[in-house]
């Protein structure tokens, strides 16, 4: 039988629409190709056009269709469709839409390109079907959103956009490698539950971790995304945790050690964005919170719990990325987004400044905004499961996240001492995206049916009872009163001018000295060898090459056939042995 160079066969299915991620390369693309005197404009239109059609194609995906197609007798699958993938698609397709009017100014080719090649990369992880086609879309997204961080002004985003992609690199490689070894034990590369089995499944986890920001494997958001420019952290913070969160619900699902993890992830972010300055900064370290919950719900791995996980993921997008909308128009309008530098700024902004009170209502989870009816579906979940110190702990982490995106957020960026800055409401396209993604936090946290009626397990619960209700307002209330009170007895932490380090200083300060350090023994016993191994053969080899030197001879032809026949025979019996062995 004779093999093609590149066996590839395709079994298209009956699929009607086309791949997701095609649609966004397809419009990179086109960014690329567009020249001339309309360019600027003509760029605008590909920009919005590009997620208003995905979000056509979309509807003409059905769960249970396939792309799939086999390379090398591996049996892959480019488009994997089911509840679970079509909710995350209809998610970023949302917010790639929200994303590109928040940044129709944005004139830069290279960021346009990289944000949908990005949004089409996200798209491209969460219908791949098998870990091949995964690891190709994780690294595309790598690549892609380092150049969004690199789009930043600050001295800072070239250094932190080669730390963020050598970070996810890595994680890709971890992916890669896992995916080599499940191959090998299984004989296939099918993207469904692995579980921490094996050595594959725990280099799979942590793939997908540090794309979830795991502790310790989180600093890459805290560190990045304040670095980008105003309209890359919008996009930024709309797609690459939730891969990671889809990813860890198609693969881990009730992995007891997530539930852990999570509440880990939901409680530590508080005390440093407490006590940070750079209000962008404080907003990753409130991700990673959010994103804590997430990862709880999943690892409890009930219907509900998983519902929770995702409807948050789903809401986080809208409400994360309202409030990094409304700190991108403060940095645009005032050139800085330092705590320490603002405030006052309600009395030029305060179209902003109540959109951004929007964004701070949902994350906190008051009632009738979506952070509401996520969050409380992974708390039932944990007292359902018997969880209920971690439930005490995601309650006081809830309080946190009040404290410190809830109330800081706004307070210090419009309503805190009078910074005296005087400047205008961002441009109206930035103003739109707010209001939208602003109008998409009321009606999901009023209207929560919608959204449950779009996750991928059987919902029964119900957000809205009396107890819930008054819980939730209690807690609100309570912590309210306990920022006013450490404000009024000078508690609270002030808003510092300066840097706060958590486990980077591992590898932005101890590692580069400490490899310094290293580097310089080395270097120092290196040369000090030389030196030594200099001053012992020199006088050696001063006797063998000096005229009458032992190699200055010149030896009778007896002695020279007798010693390149001694040479020859080693070698033959070197031969002969190796032959034997």
């Amino acid at each position: 039988m004779v093999r093609e160079p590149f066996p590839v066969s395709i079994d298209w299915g009956t699929m009607l629409g086309l791949p997701p991620a095609l649609i966004f390369f397809t419009g990179a693309l086109l960014i690329v190709l567009i020249r001339g005197r309309f360019q600027d404009g003509a760029r605008k239109v590909v920009m919005v056009l590009t997620p208003l059609i995905g979000l056509w194609n979309l509807t003409s995906l059905v769960p249970g269709e396939a792309w799939e197609y086999m390379i090398f007798d591996l049996d892959l699958s480019l488009v994997r469709v089911d509840r679970l993938s079509l909710l995350f698609g209809l998610l970023f397709h949302v917010g790639a839409l929200l994303g590109v009017i928040y940044a129709l100014r944005v004139k830069d080719p290279v960021q346009q390109i990289a944000a949908l090649a990005y949004a089409g990369s996200a798209l491209g992880a969460v219908f791949a079907g098998d870990y091949l086609t995964l690891f190709f879309f994780w690294e595309a997204m790598a690549v892609s959103s380092a150049f969004l961080v690199w789009a930043g002004d600050g001295k800072g985003a070239a250094s932190a956009g080669m730390r963020y992609l050598v970070i996810h690199v890595a994680s890709g490689l971890m992916l890669l490698a896992g995916a080599l070894l499940h191959l090998t034990r299984t004989g296939g590369l099918s993207f469904d539950y692995v579980g921490l089995t094996g050595v594959e499944g725990w280099l799979i986890f942590l793939a997908f971790g540090i794309k979830a920001g795991f502790p310790f494997l989180h600093n890459w958001i805290t560190d990045a995304y304040p670095e980008s420019s105003p309209t890359g952290t919008v996009f930024l913070s709309m797609f690459t945790t939730k891969v990671a969160i889809y990813a860890l619900a198609r693969g881990f699902p009730g992995t007891e050690l997530l539930i852990y993890i999570g509440a880990a992830m939901a409680l530590f972010p508080i005390f440093f964005a407490v006590i940070e300055n750079d209000l962008r900064r404080v907003l990753g370290y409130s991700m990673i919170n959010q994103i804590g919950f997430m990862v709880v719900g999943i690892g409890i791995g009930t219907e509900l719990a998983l519902n929770g996980a995702v409807a948050h993921a789903f809401n986080e997008v809208l409400f994360k990325g309202l409030l990094f909308m409304t700190m991108g128009a403060v940095l645009l309008r005032t050139g800085t987004v330092k705590g320490s530098e603002l405030g006052g700024l309600y009395k030029t902004m305060p179209k902003t400044a109540i959109l951004c009170m929007v964004g701070a209502a949902s994350i906190s989870a008051f009632p009738l905004f979506s952070g509401f009816v996520s969050k409380a579906m992974v708390m039932a979940a944990l007292l359902e499961d018997g969880h209920t110190w971690i439930w005490f702990g995601l309650l006081f982490a809830s309080a946190g996240v009040f404290h410190h995106a809830g109330i800081k957020i706004p307070f210090f960026a419009f309503f805190a001492h009078d910074s005296g800055i005087r400047t205008t409401e961002p441009p109206g396209n930035m103003m739109l995206a707010m209001v939208l993604a602003a109008i998409g936090c009321i009606f999901l946290g009023s209207f929560p049916v919608y959204l449950y009626s779009l996750l991928p397990w059987t919902v029964e619960y119900t957000p809205y009872t009396f107890s819930h209700v008054m819980l939730q307002t209690q807690l609100l209330m309570f912590s309210a009163l306990a920022f006013i009170w450490l404000k009024l007895t000078g508690l609270y932490p002030p808003e510092l001018k300066s840097v706060n380090i958590d486990v980077e200083w591992l590898y932005r300060w101890a590692g580069p000295r400490a490899f310094k350090a290293v580097m310089n023994n080395v270097l120092f016993l290196v040369t000090n060898f030389g030196e030594s191994v200099r001053e012992i053969s020199a006088p050696v080899i001063d006797r063998l090459i000096k005229p009458n030197g032992s190699l200055a001879r010149i030896l009778p032809t007896g002695a020279t056939i007798l010693l390149t026949a001694a040479i020859l025979a080693g070698f033959l019996i070197l031969y002969l042995l190796r032959g034997a062995g």
